[in-house]
């Protein structure tokens, strides 16, 4: 009897490592079947073009797959080696980049920024306060971005590097540095200079030394690299049917890394603190600190934004929820989005790269996934069910909530909440997620959306300034629920203006003025809402665009709003110059549309770019309305036509397209090298 025991447990010990391997097995299947179930949903349904994901776990890769084409003429598929840009998950390699030379003890976080850019200034005496660390968690008090000629098809040209210093000069600070945290990326292209000039190496360099080599990141690059470009998943624009020229980010430390998911959750691993060879212990956990409670913030409460060193969370929901703390970081450019999660204590990391879509798709799907990665392993006994909301319930509002009525503004808008029966309707938010409505009084200070998913509340915080808070949770169909705590609106004061400056800002209202200096090969041509600036002049309060009107020439930023709806803050400055008002925002100049010509409406003509180099704008009006248009463009020059609608109708840099139908009103810009000309037909 003692032997056929001792043979059964004998049996045992080699048969259990197989059934463990085989429940591994069905675990992994289990995973894989569930991510790519989610993968393919979105490509089918929310604009995304190719997917490609990628998981980590403990040094081994657990997960690699896509979906959707590489290429969708020749129906290629995606495959691991399918490089994307990663947009802003480019700032954690920035960041490390930075953290490296902390910890060979080149730079101190706290030393003020001039003391290695020494030509850094700005036109606000305070910027001189400002450090590297306040450059990490979106504290230095910078309006955002200088987004001229910063994205380009095929054309890594660097003037948006080069020009970023002579700009700052004439920029003022928004807030003391350091007072709160809000997104900004001009403090990453900061970062890349600082980079370059500590090292003596150019940005491109160093990534491709300190992290890339010794990472053995073979498709981590930068546009200024060179690299087979075949390789990069192809985009494509809604209007048009060809797929679109190659993307360059030429703000590289911002946003313009291209990478794989799979090396991302590779440099995942430095990040989590796994190659102290590289980035010290030290070095991670000062990463991971919560940088955002150092100043003003909206609360703890469940929040996909919570500022760490880089990080866009560094206690991310809905793990937090979990009590496991996750990291994230995401980022968009103009065609690729990206997501990256880690979880460092369970040595977890998850890549998302997309082409088409966006990078909150990209980071709900990366969460969904991971919370049954975490089920399978046991380390979460269950996945919470998605929140269910049910309609409001009105009860009576206190008198004194009354008083929140008034003119709030956001950066670039303005709008009246005016509370009227214990409700009042704000805008759509969240570029039309959150759409809008009425929101009405449930008690406790809160005003509830219709289906209960979203609470409005008011608060007035330390700095004197109120706030529209918005509490809620963002659902979409297949990939669950996101949680958002933010400021959204901050009220502002009325203005009065005397009446010469009244009758003046009156005049421009409802005006375009189109972008001069973008070079034709940005891919801004295809978002025109950042090349045509409409004004919205509030002249009751003296605001436009939520800027607050100062003269007859003249507004200011005065938006302070923490986290992510203060960002990109701008001025408005205008001139005359010769017979056209030139508008100049963020250093770029643009021209009323009362300046604009229609184009000629003989047979055909020439269009020159002037010696300055700036783009020919023309209206298209009733002469040569429905016209057809055949453009000969010089070799590196191009155009693009919008209806009055403002909607991009054709663009030759995009399409190669030569000849276009006119719309009935519109018009039409050519872009080039200082005298180019273009010769034109119309039929």
């Amino acid at each position: 009897m003692k032997r056929i025991i001792t043979v059964l447990c004998a049996f045992m010990l080699i048969i259990m490592p197989v059934t463990g391997v085989k429940a591994e097995a069905t675990e992994k299947q289990a995973i894989q079947a569930k991510a790519k179930q989610i993968a393919d949903m979105l490509v089918q349904n929310y604009g995304v073009t190719s997917l490609q994901y990628a998981i980590m776990e403990n040094g081994e890769m657990i997960l690699s797959d896509g979906a959707g084409f590489h290429d969708k003429a020749n129906q290629k598929a995606v495959d691991k080696d399918t490089m994307y840009g990663i947009g802003s998950v480019s700032k954690m390699v920035v960041t490390t980049a930075v953290m490296m030379l902390v910890d060979s003890g080149e730079v101190d976080l706290d030393q003020p920024l001039t003391t290695y850019i020494t030509d850094f200034k700005m036109a606000d005496p305070r910027y001189k306060e400002i450090t590297p660390r306040m450059l990490m968690n979106h504290s230095s008090g910078l309006y955002g971005s200088q987004y001229g000629n910063s994205i380009l098809f095929n054309d890594n040209d660097t003037r948006n590097h080069d020009e970023l210093l002579i700009k700052l000069q004439a920029e003022r600070l928004k807030s003391k540095p350091g007072e709160y945290s809000v997104y900004c990326n001009d403090g990453f292209q900061l970062l890349e200079i600082l980079v370059e000039r500590v090292s003596e190496l150019s940005y491109s360099k160093y990534v491709e030394q300190f992290i890339s080599k010794p990472l053995q990141l073979d498709s981590t690059k930068t546009p200024l690299d060179s690299f087979d470009r075949g390789k990069l998943a192809a985009t494509y624009w809604p209007t048009f049917k060809p797929k679109m020229p190659v993307e360059n980010a030429n703000i590289i430390g911002t946003g313009g890394i291209y990478s794989t998911a799979e090396e991302l959750t590779q440099f995942a691993e430095l990040l989590m603190g796994n190659r102290p060879d590289l980035l010290s212990e030290a070095s991670v956990k000062a990463m991971q600190s919560p940088e955002y409670r150092k100043g003003i913030w909206v609360s703890d409460e469940i929040n996909s934004f919570n500022f760490g060193l880089g990080w866009d969370a560094v206690e991310l929901a809905p793990f937090s929820e979990y009590g496991i703390k996750a990291l994230t970081k995401g980022g968009d450019t103009i065609m690729y989005h990206a997501s990256l999660i880690t979880i460092p204590e369970h040595d977890i990391s998850m890549a998302v790269l997309s082409s088409g879509g966006s990078s909150v798709f990209d980071q709900m799907f990366a969460s969904k996934v991971l919370l049954e990665v975490l089920k399978e392993q046991g380390i979460i006994d269950n996945i919470k069910p998605d929140r269910t909301f049910s309609a409001p319930v009105q009860t009576e509002m206190p008198a004194e909530l009354q008083d929140y009525s008034g003119l709030y503004g956001t950066v670039g808008a303005t709008t009246e909440i005016d509370i009227k029966n214990g409700a009042f309707t704000l805008p759509a938010m969240l570029g039309g997620l959150i759409a809008e409505q009425k929101y009405v009084y449930t008690g406790d200070g809160y005003f509830t959306s219709k289906d209960g998913s979203v609470k409005v509340s008011f608060v007035k915080e330390s700095n004197a300034k109120t706030y529209v808070k918005v509490q809620g949770y963002l659902s979409l169909p297949g990939l669950g629920q996101m949680g958002m705590n933010t400021y959204d609106y901050q009220k502002l004061e009325p203005n009065k203006l005397d009446a010469v400056t009244q009758e003046k800002w009156v005049a421009r209202n409802g005006l375009n003025y189109f972008a001069l200096d973008e070079k034709i090969t940005s891919l801004f041509y295809l978002v025109p809402s950042q090349l045509i600036k409409n004004f919205k002049v509030n002249t009751e309060h003296g605001y436009v665009n939520g800027t607050q009107i100062k003269d007859v020439n003249h507004t200011v930023n005065v938006a302070e709003i923490p986290i992510m709806n203060g960002r990109d803050a701008f001025d408005l400055e205008l001139m005359k110059k010769k017979d056209a008002e030139i508008l100049t925002q963020n250093g770029q100049q643009y021209i009323s549309e009362k300046a604009i010509r229609p184009i000629f409406s003989g047979k055909s003509g020439i269009a020159t770019i002037p010696a300055n180099g700036q783009a020919r704008w023309y209206a298209i009006d009733g002469k040569s309305a429905e016209k057809t248009i055949t453009v000969d463009s010089p070799e590196q020059g191009g155009y693009a036509v919008y209806n009055d609608q403002g909607q991009v109708l054709q663009f030759s840099i995009a399409t190669g397209e030569q000849t276009t139908k006119l719309p009935k009103k519109g018009f039409i810009v050519f872009g080039g090298k200082a005298g180019d000309v273009f010769q034109i037909r119309l039929k």
